[in-house]
């Protein structure tokens, strides 16, 4: 029996061994009409490079095929004609020796889809204030989804899953149009898992193990598409978040890479130095660059290598496919300088070629001005392109806070912000600036057991009446303080009344305290009347240096006839001001509407502020 069994079984395994077989093919479908004619498919499956491709599609051409290190991989290019129609092609994977025994054709379907026609990629811009959002921290809409894989929800434990998901952002969408937020960016929504010797997981979502998926926890794809929709008919926005210089390390090719390169240090964890200013620094050599480039952030987080031009390609596409796919309206993109330089810029190039009105804004960490205006594109300070729309102005965030740090004793805290605004001479493009007072990986900037909101108020008006683009980070509304010391747990705390069994729920003004209330009350005017107000969307910014005597910063917006002047107080009493001071930016304005109070104010005599008092002129 023996002699017979053991040949049969070794027949069959070499039948099972030759046998081709495809488990992915990323991007799943594309579109035709497509500015870019080229796309792209890596096609995953065991011994897949050892087969040949056929096919015909009218339209549609052959590009090359690319063969890698690894046999289970396959990189097609093909082109797709401008006049291509929709539909779906077989894609026919042939092995190269067709021999007796050895595998048979396969043959595989894919979907070439008509471009949207549905709203979206529309970017953000000055007139729209963004709301960020950690999913897992907002509100649970769906329980069933809170466990998956082996991350069990512990809402008591700050660095662990909490249950927040895409169904409890959309049951809450009222609330923020009513607010008066325009465009919501939600950290990662991406499938993200970590293997990791620290007690927390990959809730915050910046661990992204699969490019192509929305994390089971938060949803289907199919739910962020309809999230998307709902908040496009409220007349909002959204902006996703995406991460390309590293991946997690339970990544689905971290256990078999499709190149040798396809990581740097991808024998293993080698720590970034974190030295942002390396990357424009003309005097810095190569490896101190390298330093900062190719290293990883934590052993979770494994550094990608956009230098490969393979990688380098389906990361750009994948965000053009989500763009596509979603309608999403533009990127924040996470730990933007740490990235190859070439890529990023190619990739921006890309994406803004296919869509002129699209933004992305890129998360550049520099407390100063001359790095981030060096990462704008069109940049006085660079002379290399790098085509990045928006910066995030964390110099202004950093010194904001500085100076209005409740223990502060900074004498004339407006005049180091009015400094900061004075330097605005190295940017290319004041519009496109990401102003905020704080976000997910800093200090909130309110403080815990702060019962005045003099601060809050000054911050979130002047917030809301500077140049650039504002961000408000989720429970600013309702005085969410939380600090950086405390572990970035701590920042990201559920907003109450988001789970069925929090016994407050602060989306209702019955569950909020008086001075929540206040706040919110206060917010909400400011954001519902910037929306209908062009100059401090628009208008240009005049501002007058506050003197030591007042400490009063004072400055306008002005678009056409519509004009702003907005008055902060910096001191602790009363002051009185001489409007003809400001005659060269009043002209024959009479007087004006304060926006908060709705007081009429009168420009032919003094006005007076109040101590840490606030006013927002509409001139009449």
């Amino acid at each position: 029996m023996k002699k017979i069994l053991i040949p049969f079984i070794l027949f069959c395994f070499s039948l099972s061994a030759t046998a081709l077989e495809i488990t992915r093919m990323e991007p799943a479908f594309w579109w035709v009409g497509m500015k870019n004619p080229e796309l792209q498919i890596l096609v995953y499956g065991k011994d897949i490079a050892r087969s040949d491709l056929q096919f015909e599609y009218p339209g549609v051409r052959l590009n090359k095929i690319v063969r890698v290190d690894n046999p289970d991989y396959l990189f097609i290019y093909l082109e797709i004609g401008k006049e291509t129609k929709p539909g779906v092609m077989n894609l026919n994977f042939v092995p190269q020796q067709q021999e007796e025994g050895q595998a048979q054709p396969l043959q595989q379907t894919y979907e070439l889809k008509a471009r949207a026609t549905t709203t979206g990629a529309q970017g953000f811009n000055p007139s729209d204030v963004l709301y960020l959002i950690m999913p897992d921290r907002f509100a649970n809409g769906d329980p069933s989804n809170d466990v998956w894989d082996d991350e069990d929800i512990d809402r008591n434990e700050p660095f662990a899953r909490h249950g927040g998901d895409l169904a409890g952002i959309n049951a809450h969408l009222d609330y923020l149009r009513d607010l008066g937020v325009t465009a919501i960016w939600l950290n990662p929504v991406l499938e993200n898992m970590m293997n990791s010797p620290e007690k927390y997981k990959s809730y915050h979502g910046y661990a992204i193990t699969d490019f192509y998926r929305v994390d089971h926890r938060l949803g289907t794809n199919e739910e962020y598409c309809r999230l998307i929709e709902n908040v496009h008919q409220r007349g909002m926005k959204i902006v996703m978040d995406m991460i390309f210089n590293h991946c997690g390390n339970r990544h689905w090719w971290m256990n078999n890479f499709p190149c040798n390169d396809w990581l740097n240090h991808q024998d293993g964890f080698v720590q970034t130095t974190h030295n942002l200013f390396t990357v424009m620094d003309v005097h810095a050599p190569q490896s101190e660059i390298s330093g900062m480039t190719d290293g990883w952030f934590v052993p979770a987080m494994p550094d990608l290598n956009q230098r490969n031009p393979l990688l380098a390609d389906y990361l750009i596409q994948n965000s053009i496919w989500w763009i596509e796919y979603a309608r999403i309206d533009g990127i924040r993109h996470d730990t933007h300088p740490y990235a190859d330089f070439d890529f990023l810029a190619e990739w921006v190039r890309r994406v803004f070629e296919e869509y002129p009105d699209f933004n992305i804004v890129g998360e550049s960490w520099y407390a100063a001005g001359a790095p981030l205006a060096w990462w704008q594109r069109n940049s006085k300070l660079n002379k290399k392109q790098t085509y990045l729309k928006t910066i995030m102005d964390f110099n202004l965030m950093t010194v904001y806070n500085q100076a209005f740090d409740p223990l502060s004793t900074d004498y004339n805290p407006w005049k180091r912000i009015y400094e900061v605004i004075a330097q605005d001479f190295i940017y290319e493009d004041l519009d496109n600036i990401l102003v905020f007072l704080d976000n997910h990986d800093t200090s909130r900037f309110m403080k815990k057991d702060e019962t005045n909101l003099n601060r809050y108020k000054q911050a979130l008006a002047f917030l809301l009446t500077t140049r650039g683009i504002p961000q408000l980070y989720y429970g600013t509304e309702i005085l969410m303080y939380g600090e950086k010391s405390e572990g970035d747990g701590m920042l990201r705390k559920d907003f109450p009344g988001g789970w069925k069994e929090d016994a407050v729920n602060a989306f209702t003004a019955g569950g909020r305290t008086s001075l929540q209330n206040e706040a919110f009350n206060y917010l909400q005017k400011l954001l519902q009347w910037r929306k209908t107000n062009p100059a401090v969307a628009n208008g240009k910014l005049i501002h007058y240096v506050p003197d030591w005597e007042t400490e009063c910063y004072v400055y306008a917006r002005i678009y056409n006839d519509n004009k702003v002047l907005v008055i902060l107080n910096g001191s602790d009493k009363d002051q009185k001001l001489s409007p003809e001071k400001y005659r060269e930016v009043i002209e024959d304005a009479d007087s004006g509407k304060d926006i908060i109070s709705n007081t009429i104010i009168d420009l032919k005599k003094e006005i007076t502020i109040p101590a840490k008092g606030v006013y927002i002129i509409d001139l009449m």
